[in-house]
């Protein structure tokens, strides 16, 4: 992935090195991990917020004293952001009609502080449609790598690019309209696969860019196949109940990433029919 060629985007918030100190009330570490797992890809995280124990402890952040010169992860995460806004700002309105307003990055470690609620680094990244803000820690990379066995700097553009989805789900009021809905599992999936879908959209433009090097659409593949909610079942229960899908199967996540990536339009994401 050629990112460090790319325009880098200012709308960066990093709150890294700030306090962190969140103890959770009840279920311990496996509660942590399953919640982990759980809330991957984003998606509505009240609905994680809501699902564990309230918090016992809540440390009060402190500004950081680090050094606050970019590194090259800020880089790279302001890279592929600034590609999301440079695409979406073009085809958003002719494909859409709508105007793209960028969002903001927070990066973190340890906790954050959102309009959704107080999250720890176990909620994994994140969109809060309270703020118009993605939320972001490093160490899920590493957790993405590691434990999903999906490597690469393009699969963690992925993951960007799918909270970047759920950022324009929001412009279009598809967010409200789910919500408004019920927010039942069905409609959780079909939110989940659309954004993944407008995150092949990106990709398939980006390429066009340049930014995009042989081998990371099947970077991407394998990231959305690892976090399914087919795969996470097998690994955490051994056995697969497919009522209780909130994100999408493997199969389900690749072909919609794939339709977006091949296509390149957002009309043709639909997956809510």
């Amino acid at each position: 992935m050629r990112w460090r060629e790319q325009r880098q985007s200012t709308n960066i918030e990093d709150r890294r090195g700030m306090g962190r100190g969140v103890a959770l009330g009840g279920g311990g570490i496996g509660v942590l991990i399953i919640a982990a797992i759980v809330c991957l890809l984003g998606g509505d995280p009240m609905q994680f917020l809501q699902s564990v124990p309230e918090q016992s402890q809540v440390q009060q952040q402190q500004p950081s004293t680090a050094n606050s010169a970019p590194d090259e992860q800020r880089q790279f995460a302001a890279a592929v952001l600034g590609s999301t806004e440079d695409v979406f700002g073009a085809i958003l309105p002719q494909q859409l009609g709508i105007r793209y307003q960028a969002p903001k990055l927070v990066l973190f470690d340890g906790s954050v502080s959102s309009a959704c609620g107080y999250a720890s680094s176990a909620t994994g990244p994140f969109y809060c449609p309270g703020d118009n803000q993605l939320y972001l820690d490093f160490a899920f990379f590493q957790e993405l790598k590691r434990e999903f066995k999906a490597p690469g700097d393009f699969a963690e553009a992925y993951v960007i690019a799918h909270e970047v989805g759920h950022h324009v789900q929001n412009l279009t009021g598809r967010m409200a309209q789910v919500h408004r809905a019920g927010n039942t599992n069905q409609l959780s999936v079909a939110l989940e696969l659309q954004a993944d879908c407008f995150a092949g959209v990106w990709a398939h433009h980006a390429a066009k860019k340049g930014i995009v090097e042989p081998g990371d659409p099947e970077e991407a593949l394998r990231a959305a196949a690892a976090v399914g909610d087919d795969l996470i079942q097998k690994r955490t229960q051994g056995y697969v109940v497919p009522d209780s899908f909130t994100h999408g199967s493997s199969q389900q996540r690749m072909q919609w990433f794939a339709r977006g990536y091949n296509g390149g339009d957002m009309r043709q994401c639909e997956t809510f029919r």
